[in-house]
């Protein structure tokens, strides 16, 4: 009798799905599996593996490749602050740059990192952290479910933070400065533990600071010399989303995961490019919309040709679609793991995911 694998997912096709050679972008694609215990991994166009880096620890989120060729990688910290049972879940703060050989060339280490970081062209590392809101702040968040607060009464809120090589805090940005808590309310099914929870930023070719708010579903832009809020694009708009990325034409692409979207009974995540003033000049749904749909984590990047390579990361599905929406690349992540104790106790199962994929043209790898 042959037994049947329990793990749904992979039951289904996994590796190259699908490739258009006359339409896709090419080039290689990086991933680091969520439950890889620090296994990068990158793929050629035909979903072969072309190298592969095995860093010190799980990833806390991200792996790129930097202008100089090296991974830059976001791990997770083995003593990370304890904050909230789902910290673990999202926290880094465990950062390696590591040659191609993998050897280990720089480290800088935040206890209170949690989810995205970037690595600029200068060489610092920009990032987010968690600390508490203060409570006249605190007293003035609204929204989310009050029965999960924590125990401790304590909300906590981002701060954004620029270091150099040495460690060095060069610009930071306190979020309960500039927003109003109650002008910016924590949807229904989260609890009130972090507001707004920075998920996701970028830096745009002016210098605007993007940031993603995922407990409150929106984007802002900061002018960093002032800390002004130069623009917020809300729920009206966007729904839990991800990763806010400039394009070329001074746009914002994201992915957009769809949790609790206005207007929709059923959620669905899209590919979604819109301009500052919130107007939407570019999707991509599925022709089955539900069928493309990451309740978590999620990226997007446009690529040189126009395409744009969507990671869907709960499901460790990686696709490439040309503007008109054609899918002319797919990959699904093969490797699959548990996530380790104590996140294996409320985040059961098998994964495959990934917080994020990365695409990167022969150029930038010069010593493949």
């Amino acid at each position: 009798m042959t037994s049947v694998d329990q793990t749904t997912i992979r039951r289904r096709h996994t590796g190259l799905t699908a490739l258009d050679r006359a339409a896709t972008a090419g080039g290689y694609t990086l991933y680091a599996p969520q439950t890889g215990n620090g296994q990068v991994l990158l793929v050629d166009i035909e979903g072969e593996r072309a190298h592969s880096w095995q860093m010190p620890v799980r990833p806390g989120r991200d792996a790129v490749i930097l202008a100089n060729g090296n991974l830059g990688y976001n791990g997770s910290h083995a003593a990370s602050a304890a904050l909230y049972p789902a910290w673990d879940l999202w926290h880094g703060g465990d950062f390696y740059e590591a040659t191609p050989d993998g050897e280990i060339v720089w480290r800088h280490e935040d206890l209170f990192h949690h989810h995205d970081a970037q690595w600029l062209e200068n060489g610092n590392l920009l990032y987010t952290v968690a600390a508490p809101l203060p409570a006249d702040k605190a007293a003035r968040v609204t929204g989310g479910d009050p029965r999960k607060d924590g125990a401790d009464g304590i909300i906590q809120s981002d701060i954004i933070r620029e270091v150099n090589r040495a460690g060095e805090t060069v610009w930071e940005w306190r979020i309960w400065d500039h927003l109003d808590p109650a002008d910016f309310p924590i949807h229904p099914n989260f609890d009130r533990r972090h507001w707004p929870m920075v998920n996701g930023l970028s830096v745009t070719r002016d210098g605007l600071v993007l940031m993603s708010l995922r407990t409150t579903s929106g984007v802002i832009a900061v002018k960093r010399d002032t800390g002004v809020v130069v623009w917020h694009v809300g729920p009206d708009v966007v729904a839990q989303q991800h990763t806010p990325i400039e394009t070329e034409s001074g746009a914002i692409l994201v992915f957009d995961n769809g949790n609790l979207r206005t207007g929709s009974t059923s959620p669905f995540s899209r590919a979604l490019e819109f301009d500052p003033s919130g107007k939407v000049v570019w999707s991509y749904t599925d022709t089955l919309p539900m069928a493309f749909f990451s309740p978590y984590m999620g990226g997007c990047q446009r690529l040189w040709n126009g395409n744009t390579l969507i990671c869907e990361s709960a499901f460790g599905r990686l696709f490439e679609v040309t503007p008109e929406g054609k899918v002319v690349w797919e990959f699904v992540i093969p490797e699959f793991g548990e996530y380790p104790a104590p996140l294996n106790s409320f985040i059961t199962g098998m994964h495959n995911s990934c917080f994020r994929a990365h695409r990167y043209a022969k150029t930038a790898l010069p010593w493949l």
